[in-house]
């Protein structure tokens, strides 16, 4: 099938290069020259295991092309994403002005033959209609342009027919590429049985698992609803995740005052079915482009329909909290922090991403610079991309070693796997205090102990 995605970020790069795989014609359209032009040379513009290589061999193959040019994005495409950004605004709202251009300007360029808009951003619950009604705008400015010219309406303008289609990602930053691939559900939402279909004959070789790691595992289940329940189905999940992540945070706090292992209370209880072991692990909160925004959007959207969203809000305000448990044990230890020397291990909101966006490590590098305490970090990703945004106050250094050197404690942020098998021995000896505070509860408290370290984690 022809496809055209709008957008070129997370969702919108991973989405095109993953359809280009598995055999489809794919345009992917961005406003960005210089990032266009990057991409036509074969380079990725973000950080995301397996999908450089992806991208490389669809280009090579001629399955995929990038332009800033919208109209022939949306002349070539029968299925046309929009995956543009839509950040958070000051009152938790989502900021949907270019999703909103998007919209107008495929109104602006749709001609004769039938279109399927898939809304792939994560949008407020109601989008499929404005966005509909969005393009019809952009359909009649292009024709009322034309008359007011002096022109002549084309005719395959006016047959212009599309249906739009809520299709919600659930792809985890870090696994984007696999999570295409091996998908646990895929939500399409749409009162034309014709968008469906088309939709369903383009996600064909994925449910039919032709690129899953196990392919001999049954068909990805596809769930059909209407438009505002696919909206829902979005922040509904993410919502849950980020509340059970919350809530075993709280756990982790009162096992921390009664002397429990929140890691054995999670083992216990992930075991029960009904919980389930994924997102039990306590740390220092939950971070990242898709959780905050999308807890956030949902309240708001509660607000605005006179729901108070009590749950919810205590999510936040759980999380909001937890950033500080860090700090708080770097006082317990250090007591007075003005004066130390602080390093971080990891700077990025989750392993295997560049993406440092509501980073807890923002938040930590905030508080510890105005209570006066020098600041270094190291990340796999950051110190070699030279990245620097929002890190200001911090002294990024190039290897652990160069971290530990001089530091009077250590904090691990980020659970990057080869945090595990660092020289520990050897930095403990580099530091002034050989102090571990483990926001994950990601190292092995035996094997920091034995290279000299104090160990403490989170709720244990």
């Amino acid at each position: 099938m022809r496809v055209c995605v709008i957008g070129t970020g997370y969702v919108g790069l991973v989405t095109g290069v993953c359809l280009a795989h598995i055999g489809h014609d794919v345009i992917c359209v961005d406003n960005n020259e210089e990032k266009v032009k990057l991409m036509q040379a074969g380079q990725s513009p973000i950080f995301e295991p397996g999908l450089s290589e992806l991208m490389q061999s669809s280009i090579q193959r001629g399955k995929i092309q990038f332009t800033t040019d919208l109209g022939a994005g949306v002349n070539h495409g029968e299925v046309l994403f929009i995956a543009v950004g839509t950040p958070p605004l000051p009152t938790g709202e989502s900021d949907t002005r270019y999703v909103e251009a998007v919209a107008r300007g495929i109104g602006s360029h749709l001609n004769g033959g039938y279109k399927v808009i898939v809304n792939k951003s994560t949008v407020p619950i109601g989008s499929g209609d404005w966005v509909r009604m969005i393009v019809l705008d952009g359909i009649a400015e292009r024709q009322q342009t034309l008359v007011g010219a002096g022109g002549a309406i084309a005719e395959e303008s006016l047959g212009a027919q599309f249906d739009v289609v809520s299709n919600p990602e659930f792809l985890r930053e870090g696994s984007a590429v696999y999570d295409t691939f091996n998908p646990d559900r895929i939500v399409l939402g749409s009162n034309s049985s014709k968008a469906i279909a088309m939709m369903q004959e383009l996600y064909t070789p994925i449910t039919e698992r032709q690129f899953a790691e196990d392919k001999s595992l049954p068909p990805v289940p596809v769930v059909s609803t209407d438009i505002s329940s696919a909206e829902m189905v979005k922040y509904a999940s993410n919502a849950f995740l980020a509340t059970k992540i919350s809530f075993i945070n709280e756990v982790a706090n009162i096992c921390d005052r009664v002397g429990a292992d929140v890691v054995q209370v999670a083992k216990g209880i992930g075991l029960d079915s009904r919980i389930g072991s994924k997102f039990l692990q306590a740390g220092i909160g939950w971070g990242g482009s898709c959780f905050p925004k999308d807890v956030s959007a949902l309240i708001h959207t509660a607000d605005d329909y006179g729901y108070e969203a009590h749950l919810l809000k205590a999510a936040v305000s759980v999380n909001q909290r937890q950033r500080l448990i860090a700090l708080e044990k770097l006082q317990q230890v250090l007591k007075i922090l003005k004066g130390k020397t602080v390093g971080l291990l990891g700077l990025t909101f989750k392993p295997d991403t560049d993406d440092m966006r509501d980073a807890p490590a923002l938040d930590l590098i905030e508080h510890l610079t105005r209570l006066g305490t020098k600041v270094k970090a190291y990340d796999p990703i950051v110190s070699q991309t030279g990245l620097r945004h929002g890190l200001s106050n911090v002294l990024v250094e190039t290897d652990p070693e160069r971290l530990a050197d001089g530091c009077d404690a250590l904090v691990l942020v980020t659970d990057w796997q080869q945090f595990r098998t660092l020289d520990y021995a050897k930095m403990a000896k580099l530091m002034n205090n050989p102090v571990m505070i483990d926001g994950r509860n990601f190292l092995e408290e035996e094997i920091l102990e034995r290279a000299g370290f104090r160990y403490l984690g989170v709720g244990r």
